[in-house]
């Protein structure tokens, strides 16, 4: 039954879905590209190329290479705060593609040598030419991330990694940080004031 209905509506469906992932795929936009970091990227700024529109996935002028070894380690800064739901990756059908991902939250700056702390979520990887495959970040863990790091410690076994994609899903917001900061501080003395006017109020008649 399954199999009949996506042969009957299959066509409209692929075309509607690719046409969504385009729209869906748009967290690169809220990418503080200026503080990003690609670590062991063999081309400095290279690492920043590989976050564009779905569209540019196929694109094979622009990609990030691991330099020393296999590994790569993205810092990635968002422009507000992010509730992050999918992510995409497309290398080359060989063995340089990244056989594993690494996810840190809210851990700005990392390196190299802050690694070996556990990761918030971790993904077995395959290989994947087209950018065809989604990863489900763990919605509660990452639904409020500000600042994402990926790390990508092997390949399939060649002697360094190659990236052409990486498309990230989820819902934006903007960040209002001192706003808030400043709402919370401030409300409490009102809080207080209003409690103290009840008791005043409570007591008076008693009086």
């Amino acid at each position: 039954m399954p199999h009949s209905h996506c042969h009957g509506h299959g066509h409209d469906h692929d075309h509607v879905n690719v046409e969504e992932l385009g729209i869906q795929y748009n967290l690169f936009q809220k990418i503080d590209k200026d503080n990003l970091q690609c670590l062991n990227e063999s081309v400095e700024g290279a690492g920043k190329t590989v976050f564009k529109a779905w569209d540019q996935r196929l694109d094979r002028e622009q990609y990030v290479e691991s330099d020393a070894d296999e590994e790569l380690l993205f810092n990635i800064p968002f422009t507000g705060n992010v509730k992050l739901k999918g992510i995409r990756i497309a290398s080359e059908d060989t063995e340089s593609h990244p056989a594993k991902l690494r996810l840190f939250k809210n851990k700005p700056n990392m390196t190299f040598d802050d690694v070996s702390m556990e990761p918030d979520q971790e993904f077995e990887l395959q290989k994947d030419t087209d950018g065809m495959l989604e990863y489900n970040p763990k919605i509660v863990t990452f639904s409020s991330v500000t600042h994402l790091t990926m790390h990508f410690p092997s390949n399939f076994g060649a002697e360094s990694t190659k990236i052409y994609y990486i498309g990230l899903k989820g819902e934006w917001t903007p960040g209002h940080k001192h706003g808030v900061t400043i709402c919370t501080y401030e409300s409490r003395p009102m809080i207080d004031d209003h409690k103290l006017k009840n008791l005043d109020s409570v007591h008076k008649p008693v009086d």
